[in-house]
């Protein structure tokens, strides 16, 4: 394979197996393996890769306005090779046009397409001409809704659900957030470092940090990092990754040292750790999850980060009657569409529907209902997802209030990190086109 064409050839692979089924990152490491690729030529393969698939119902409009036949008509190779070719021309400034549509025409062949790269070069070089006469080769349609969805690469269904609670501009600002590459935040362990030290190692490794404004012990890493696991402080516990809106869930619960904390959704362990560690590792914290996989990844992070009060639960939370009254405090991190960080994970906008959304808010419903048992009297719960849907958030909370009304919501305390992010209901929503962080709804409950 000629060399240029590598990391355009890799995009491809990866780009037909999530076609047939498979998760992107998933398949990125699996076919990755088969290509020794250059750090420029890797980045640019993951980009590609992550960029297509969130753009796809864009890319998709181009082949049809374009094109003779519409984009779902087209051969499924052919549609993922004009993908790579639009995606190059339209958003990546780092790829002059000419090698966007040699290397697109000679991916084609390479493919055996024959004749169809014939169609690619067509195609692409009217892009081309249409964007030289200074015109928009994306034309859009006049419903709102579907224009946005198509100018941004969104389902329909999740730009309405943002309506409900954004003004169209900030929906649009949030939708373009989201197509934006993810970036990576650290939490240090205040039992192991300090934000000096980690700073200082970090630098020196040559990264570019930042400290957050809002966050208490959270970093940024501005830029590629490499390998995570080789940074200074990983194995000696000094930090964690974890975006720095998800540390603000365990400041809202607030657990103090001595008490008993359930963390009823527990694994990878990123709050379970937290919350040991805002306690000072002093008392019990329970991370509780259903497969042994994943409490084994608790477990893993707990001894990493040298914590000694973590004990781990195997075990469905919505049937743990052993739990009836013993916690101080209960973290309910539910299992959600993820809506808040669609940035992370490339096809989960397109993975999501509104049936998959009726399906979780079923099922945080009755892990909701089941861990208000476990909380002691005058003990907190609190709710969390890393979702944006209002049936997922504030409608399920209303709902819950209405059902139960010997329970009510506990605004933090005004010194919290969480207060600035706290509405006029009392639950606290991220917004990630406001505050540049991952987005997440959370509320803290309390029994009357």
């Amino acid at each position: 394979m000629p060399e240029h064409l590598s990391a355009r050839q890799l995009a491809f692979l990866v780009l037909r197996d999530i076609d047939k089924g498979a998760f992107a990152d998933v398949a990125l490491e699996r076919n990755i393996r088969n290509f020794s690729l250059a750090a420029v030529d890797r980045r640019l393969a993951t980009e590609l890769i992550y960029g297509t698939v969130r753009r796809q119902r864009t890319l998709d409009a181009l082949i049809t306005q374009l094109g003779k036949r519409s984009a779902e008509q087209q051969p499924a190779e052919l549609r993922r090779i004009l993908h790579l070719g639009f995606y190059q021309l339209r958003y990546l400034d780092q790829v002059p046009e000419h090698a966007a549509v040699d290397t697109t025409v000679q991916l084609a062949k390479y493919q055996r397409l024959g004749k169809l790269s014939g169609v690619v070069n067509g195609m692409l070089r009217q892009y081309i001409r249409l964007h030289a006469a200074g015109d928009d080769p994306l034309q859009l349609p006049a419903d709102a809704v579907e224009s946005l969805g198509i100018l941004h690469s969104y389902p329909d269904w999740i730009v309405q659900a943002w309506q409900q609670l954004l003004a169209a501009d900030d929906v649009s600002k949030l939708c373009e957030w989201f197509n934006q590459t993810p970036k990576i935040d650290l939490r240090v362990n205040r039992l192991r470092s300090s934000i000096d030290q980690v700073m200082a190692a970090l630098t020196d490794h040559g990264l570019m940090v930042q400290p957050h404004e809002q966050i208490p012990h959270a970093l940024r890493i501005v830029g590629a990092t490499g390998n995570i696991r080789q940074l200074p402080g990983y194995d000696e516990g000094w930090w964690m990754v974890q975006d720095s809106s998800a540390q603000l869930v365990s400041y809202l619960v607030d657990p103090q040292p001595g008490e008993t904390i359930i963390d009823a959704c527990g694994a990878p362990g990123g709050k379970t750790t937290h919350l040991a560690e805002l306690m000072g590792d002093q008392g019990r914290v329970l991370g509780c999850d259903r497969t042994s996989s994943r409490l084994n990844k608790i477990c893993q992070n707990a001894k990493r980060l040298q914590l000694n009060t973590i004990e781990t639960v195997m075990g469905d939370s919505r049937q743990q009657p052993k739990f009836q009254g013993i916690a101080d405090r209960v973290l309910l991190d539910v299992p959600c569409s993820g809506l808040g960080t669609l940035h992370r994970h490339a096809d989960a906008r397109w993975r999501q529907t509104p049936n998959s959304i009726a399906g979780l808010v079923t099922l945080q419903q009755e892990l909701l209902e089941a861990a208000i048992d476990w909380v002691k009297p005058r003990g907190v719960l609190v709710y969390s997802t890393c979702t944006l849907h209002p049936d997922e958030n504030q409608t399920l909370i209303q709902t819950f209030l209405a059902r139960h009304p010997d329970w009510e919501i506990q605004p933090p305390a005004k010194a919290s990190p969480v207060a600035p992010f706290v509405t006029e209901q009392g639950w606290a929503t991220v917004w990630p086109h406001q505050q540049n962080m991952d987005g997440f709804f959370m509320v803290k409950l309390q029994r009357c």
